[in-house]
């Protein structure tokens, strides 16, 4: 994959998606700039996309009564498919952010785009996926780097994402980011939902569930921070990263034509 897309690169213009979880391995804002000298035309964080289905999400929980499974991490969605077959009907019917994001780009851009997963279970989402046309997980990208000859150190000017700028989903990557960020205060009591990450303790869970109206998962421990292909296995000094990350994001000046505005999204369906 990652040959066929350094030779794509020289003559497509292809957006590049960095899951929230890239600030646990790489350098923000050095990584957009790494990522132009690929040859990258954009490069997009998925928060706007979050943001998105987070709305969807809210609704469902204000008229649902029975148990709703987050749908984000695929993860948890093959264990389910694969070992809970009687909890299918219960996972939540909602683009991940990732699948929410590319579909905004092929609106709004109009071009090929490429993951960057730091798992494989969203490497094999995002191959499944009309709307993503490449995917690399974070090894395939730092062997990229390093291969490439291209690529020129990064630049002392501070560089942002494009477009669909979004500061409060960027601890999507953290457990219970999703909870945290949809606005359910006032929708849910105290003991109608449940944030678990690790897909052991998950699977404790489903086997008495209780009257938990939503359940906010993930396969990895500490959520997607804990992916296996983020080399730091410390999930306190990653769990850091995020938050600093978002410190540093609320201090930065946003163009209007950056920010996240609901209107960009009109019309699209987030919905499976």
């Amino acid at each position: 994959m990652g040959k066929e897309l350094i030779k794509d690169l020289e003559k497509k213009k292809i957006i590049a998606m960095l899951a929230p979880s890239f600030v646990a391995e790489f350098e923000y804002p050095e990584i957009i700039s790494q990522l132009h000298s690929l040859g990258f035309d954009k490069v997009v964080e998925l928060t706007f996309g979050a943001k998105m289905i987070n709305r969807l999400y809210h609704s469902q929980l204000l008229k649902n009564k029975k148990l709703l499974i987050s749908s984000v991490c695929p993860g948890i969605v093959s264990v389910i498919k694969q070992k809970y077959p009687e909890y299918i009907q219960n996972l939540a019917k909602i683009d991940s952010p990732m699948i929410a994001t590319a579909k905004i780009c092929k609106r709004v851009f109009k071009q090929p785009v490429c993951f960057i997963s730091p798992c494989n279970f969203k490497k094999q989402e995002a191959e499944n996926s009309k709307y993503v046309d490449y995917v690399i997980d974070y090894n395939e990208l730092k062997q990229l780097f390093a291969s490439n000859k291209r690529l020129s150190k990064p630049t002392s000017k501070v560089q942002q994402f494009d477009k669909f700028y979004n500061d409060f989903t960027k601890i999507y990557p953290l457990s219970g980011g999703l909870s945290k960020t949809s606005h359910l205060k006032g929708v849910l009591k105290k003991n109608e939902s449940k944030i678990i990450d690790g897909i052991l303790e998950v699977e404790k869970f489903l086997k008495n569930p209780g009257k938990i109206r939503f359940l906010d998962c993930t396969f990895c421990h500490g959520g997607c921070i804990g992916a296996p292909f983020i080399s730091n296995k410390n999930i306190g000094e990653c769990k850091k990263k995020v938050l600093d990350y978002l410190k540093l994001s609320k201090k930065e000046k946003i163009s209007k034509t950056n920010l996240g505005l609901i209107e960009r999204a009109s019309g699209i369906n987030f919905s499976h």
